[in-house]
């Protein structure tokens, strides 16, 4: 059995990869290789777990069963082989996060700079997206997401403070097509919005002023799944958006964009940083961890 092993960390990655190409290159091996070894993987467990295209390589049922027992366990492995990397004096090892794009760029960016300079054998993989997933499933370490609301299996640190949103426009496109005094105008407006992944919807704007709540899901002549090419767009003088009001602080000083409807801003629960219990005691997301503490953050 043990020469399976290795075997089934070969079809983790081709599950992954969805190509025999992709996982050779990944793996430093012959596409050949890969392939005699799902094949002989296949023959020893009397099942069928990848399906072959012309274009990519898929897992069949039997396979995504199997992947999602077999993909805690490896990761089980290697949180083994790290703390044992622990007890040389430069740790090294993999921290894989999962965060949305604004949470990359404001939070975690100085907290990684300083474990990378003092551990330059800690590597990072680092996936930037909106959806929302289980961490444990999709093989990450940790993520990060705005609000408290997990599953029971998961411990959460407030990192951040609430996160205010805003409007926010160019004097230019202001100046042709007019300042909208409360929410409801956005729908005379052009608007520039961002398409959530999870669901397939377009961000719905949240308004507040003397408790009184309002919802706007614009019909947007421009969207995307990101918020940095939003603030572009608006820079372009294309049409009002709704960002996290510390992106755009310096265009605002600057000048370069105005706020719209200023006394309606909105605000939203912390970010928080979530990871599973079982991984309290890895020494990586230890090390991750006490940088977090260590980081100086204000009012948080």
């Amino acid at each position: 059995m043990k020469n399976y092993l290795n075997y089934l960390y070969i079809f983790s990655i081709v599950a992954k990869e969805q190509s025999f190409t992709r996982a050779a290159a990944k793996l430093g091996t012959s596409q050949s290789s890969i392939s005699q070894s799902m094949k002989n993987l296949e023959k020893y467990l009397g099942i069928k777990l990848l399906s072959r295209t012309t274009r990519s390589v898929l897992t069949t049922a039997a396979g995504n069963e199997l992947l999602i027992k077999l993909n805690p366990a490896l990761q089980e492995i290697d949180y083994a082989i790290q703390g044992i990397q622990a007890f040389k004096s430069n740790p090294k090892g993999t921290l894989k996060i999962n965060s949305d794009e604004y949470a990359l760029d404001y939070l975690l960016w100085p907290i990684l700079s300083q474990i990378i300079l003092q551990y330059p054998e800690i590597s990072f993989e680092i996936t930037s997206d909106y959806r929302l997933m289980d961490i444990v499933a999709e093989g990450f370490d940790i993520g990060l997401r705005r609000g408290k609301l997990l599953s029971n299996d998961m411990t959460a640190m407030r990192i951040s403070d609430p996160i205010q949103m805003c409007c926010v426009a160019s004097h230019s496109y202001l100046q042709q097509y007019g300042i909208p005094k409360a929410p409801q105008e956005l729908h005379n407006h052009r608007t520039i919005n961002i398409r959530l992944p999870t669901h397939g919807e377009l961000f719905r704007w949240h308004f507040i002023q003397n408790e009184q709540t309002i919802y706007i899901q614009p019909n947007s002549q421009i969207v995307f799944t990101s918020i940095i090419p939003i603030i572009q767009a608006v820079k372009k003088h294309l049409g009002i958006a709704y960002v996290p009001k510390n992106m755009i602080d310096e265009d605002l000083k600057t000048g370069e964009l105005q706020l719209v409807l200023e006394k309606w801003q909105y605000t939203y629960e912390p970010y928080y940083l979530y990871y599973p219990h079982s991984k309290e005691d890895f020494p990586l997301l230890k090390i991750f961890l006490n940088a977090i503490q260590q980081y100086k953050r204000p009012h948080i």
